[in-house]
């Protein structure tokens, strides 16, 4: 579905030109210069264990989770001694919560085998650890160690095809439209705006564009106000 109505959006939407893009992400900047993530951290590791509990879950979910996993195990070490069994006790309130602690617990451990117990700054070694993939791997990237990196959650991706500001039928698609033309000096906090402001603005079923401080530039011809 998200495939269908994404290539249907790059058919009948008028993609921004380089002049609208500068403007959005200006406005974006003055709202807001300093975004971040919603997901509660205190460094790589934690980080990367909740983006991996995150996938089909909130982040308020995921934060009243790991505040007794994190209180328990805070580094590899520590989660890999904790055990599966405890682990997925702690987060047994997120879906899918025994294949996610099965992973935390085995990403642990190989982040101690191959990489000395911290998370590598590299794409293909954190894609290499169970449960992580691309989209995980570039929040780490940007958040972790500040790479200009675009992770396209739902959020962003529908943002970018309802808009019409990098329509494209896969996340993948989406993210490196959004490499190509975002300028490089907004590069660092464009997902964090994106995903922002399609969590509470441009949502899903009921956008606020009156809100929408990009509504002008929107191509969107359901616009609502």
């Amino acid at each position: 579905m998200a495939n269908a109505a994404a290539a249907a959006h790059g058919k009948t939407l008028v993609a921004w030109n380089e002049d609208e893009i500068a403007e959005a992400f200006t406005r974006f900047e003055a709202q807001d210069p300093e975004p971040k993530g919603e997901l509660n951290h205190t460094d790589a590791f934690t980080l990367l264990v909740a983006v991996v509990l995150s996938a089909q879950a909130t982040d308020t979910g995921v934060n009243k989770a790991t505040t007794g996993l994190f209180a328990a195990a805070a580094t590899p070490a520590a989660m890999v001694t904790l055990g599966e069994e405890e682990v997925a006790r702690h987060i047994r309130t997120l879906g899918l919560y025994r294949g996610k602690a099965k992973n935390v617990v085995e990403l642990s451990r190989l982040l101690l085998e191959r990489h000395a117990g911290v998370v590598p700054r590299d794409r293909e070694a954190l894609e290499a650890l169970p449960g992580v993939g691309r989209k995980t791997a570039n929040v780490v990237l940007n958040i972790a160690f500040g790479a200009p990196t675009i992770a396209v959650d739902t959020h962003l991706f529908r943002v970018a095809n309802r808009t019409g500001l990098a329509p494209g039928p896969t996340p993948l698609a989406v993210e490196l439209g959004l490499e190509a033309r975002i300028p490089d000096r907004f590069k660092l906090h464009a997902h964090h705006w994106l995903i922002l402001h399609g969590r509470y603005i441009c949502k899903a079923t009921k956008p606020e564009c009156g809100r929408c401080i990009i509504a002008d530039l929107c191509r969107w011809p359901e616009k609502r106000f």
